[in-house]
């Protein structure tokens, strides 16, 4: 990790996106108190009920995880884990010592023997290619790929794989992102689909929700609550975040203005579908 950054940008955690293993992930932003994730287990989990409301005995819903790192999203999903957990895991005695192979033999029996009877199919998306290998090596996802759809088209077997694709979810990148990463797993789905991020309010979240709009899908931004996502590295950091929440038209007294970046949660659906139970309905426990 790089601790220079220019004045008016974020700091970079760069080096730990594309590690043959997630240690470095977890102790660099650990000390920073990275935390999305969290948030994100329990909404994508009652968003994946809400779809199977109505078809219980149908196929348990496909998610793509869009920057999926090392699959902590599909970890926290369907394992009986917190990301407490994951961060005491890759930061242990045994970890620490192990080899990057050695990790992967750990990983697959930890996760295997933590596994929920729920679990639900997961595709991750992501243009880190060792980030991708690691996760499908140690069998959190059924299918990953090393792919920026941001600077290209998707492979023929990303759009094989999106044809089943019912839940498409977002947990950190979505300032990178634009309509040309979600436009072709749009077209590509059989059925209509769901997505939900998380998304700093450093930034704005319009030009995706009008290409979702494209494909018939209402975004609702859940106004009850905002989600921490990291406390900042500095005061150099904390300004740039304020500057940029107030010219994203966001109020930062409370939130950034305390310390940390924080996010809000889209959801977007089918309009019929959106109407008939708003975003705050859905996340009810």
């Amino acid at each position: 990790m790089s601790s220079a950054q220019p004045a008016d940008t974020m700091t970079p955690f760069d080096d730990a996106y594309n590690q043959p293993d997630p240690r470095a992930y977890f102790r660099d932003l650990g000390p920073w108190g990275y935390q999305t994730p969290h948030h994100a287990q329990s909404v994508f989990r009652r968003l994946l009920t809400a779809l199977r409301t109505g078809s219980p005995e149908a196929p348990a819903p496909t998610v793509l995880d869009i920057c999926c790192s090392y699959g902590i999203n599909a970890a926290l999903l369907n394992h009986h884990l917190t990301l407490s957990d994951l961060y005491t895991h890759y930061t242990s005695e045994r970890a620490t010592a192990s080899s990057t192979d050695e990790l992967i033999a750990w990983d697959k029996e930890f996760y295997a023997s933590h596994r929920r009877p729920d679990a639900v199919p997961v595709l991750g998306l992501d243009a880190a290619p060792r980030a991708i290998a690691y996760a499908r090596a140690v069998g959190l996802l059924d299918d990953g790929f090393a792919e920026n759809l941001e600077t290209g088209a998707p492979s023929p077997a990303l759009l094989r794989a999106a044809r089943d694709v019912r839940l498409i979810t977002v947990t950190g990148g979505a300032s990178f992102l634009s309509g040309h990463t979600f436009t072709p797993l749009l077209a590509a789905a059989e059925e209509p689909l769901w997505v939900a991020a998380f998304v700093l309010r450093t930034g704005g979240y319009g030009p995706i929700a009008g290409a979702l709009a494209t494909h018939g899908l209402t975004t609702e931004k859940h106004t009850a609550q905002t989600y921490p996502q990291r406390r900042f590295t500095g005061e150099q950091e904390q300004r740039y975040a304020i500057a940029a929440t107030l010219a994203a038209g966001e109020d930062p007294e409370g939130k950034e203005s305390e310390g940390s970046f924080h996010t809000a949660l889209y959801v977007s659906r089918p309009a019929a579908e959106a109407a008939g139970r708003p975003v705050g309905a859905l996340l009810q426990p």
